[in-house]
């Protein structure tokens, strides 16, 4: 039986580098990779493209029966949250972009998960890994990341929760975060490895950093 993997997010080298390590496990993937200022994903790769139109939770819901449909099943999804940075004074910021980062950031992943975990838990098995990519902060003179860091902490709470909650349930869920630049590649390589080593790694949060990695 072929390993049905998703994965979620909006387009970036973490989300790339995620849909390079599932190329290495599978000979086609399922994907919902969000462009970033209508910039289309120029490297396709072996994926099957699925669209994630709106926050909706009708949205969600066919996004995971879509995924359904063309693996036949989900073993792995793996979403990966990389937030916008925006530096810009409080007044600066236009209404449209705070709606922006309300949907994108914070709805989607709550309406996807909640479709992810329903399905597991009927089918009594699968892997969900909520992934953050952590905004190192940017020197002292810059104006600070109004936006980005308040999604990144959304994510960070909502995941913890889910992990909380999932203790019980017949799935795994993994928490990951990684705040050093450039190493989304080793960060993707190590989501991977630590989902394959199942059930012990689950409900736990785990950091991937320059001083060694280890799970919290």
């Amino acid at each position: 039986m072929t390993r049905g993997i998703l994965i979620a997010g909006h387009e970036s080298p973490l989300a790339s580098a995620l849909g390079a390590e599932a190329a290495r496990r599978v000979t086609c993937y399922a994907a919902a990779f969000i462009p970033r200022n209508g910039t289309a994903r120029k490297d396709p790769g072996k994926y099957i493209p699925l669209e994630w139109s709106s926050s909706s939770p009708i949205a969600a819901r066919t996004l995971v029966l879509a995924a359904v449909n063309r693996l036949e099943h989900i073993d792995d999804a793996v979403l990966a949250c990389v937030p916008p940075v925006c530096r810009k004074a409080p007044e600066d910021v236009a209404p449209v972009e705070i709606d922006k980062l309300v949907d994108d950031h914070i709805k989607r992943w709550i309406f996807l998960v909640r479709e992810l975990t329903a399905v597991f838990k009927v089918r009594r098995s699968g892997s969900l890994a909520l992934v953050l990519s952590e905004s190192g902060g940017g020197a002292r003179d810059e104006i600070p990341d109004l936006l980005g860091a308040p999604a990144a902490a959304a994510f960070r709470a909502f995941a913890q929760a889910v992990l909380l909650s999932s203790r019980s349930e017949p799935y795994n869920v993994m928490g990951f975060s990684s705040s050093e630049p450039g190493e989304e590649n080793a960060f993707a390589a190590y989501v991977f490895k630590t989902m394959e080593e199942g059930e012990r790694n689950s409900g736990k949060w785990h950091k991937h950093g320059r001083f060694g990695l280890f799970g919290r």
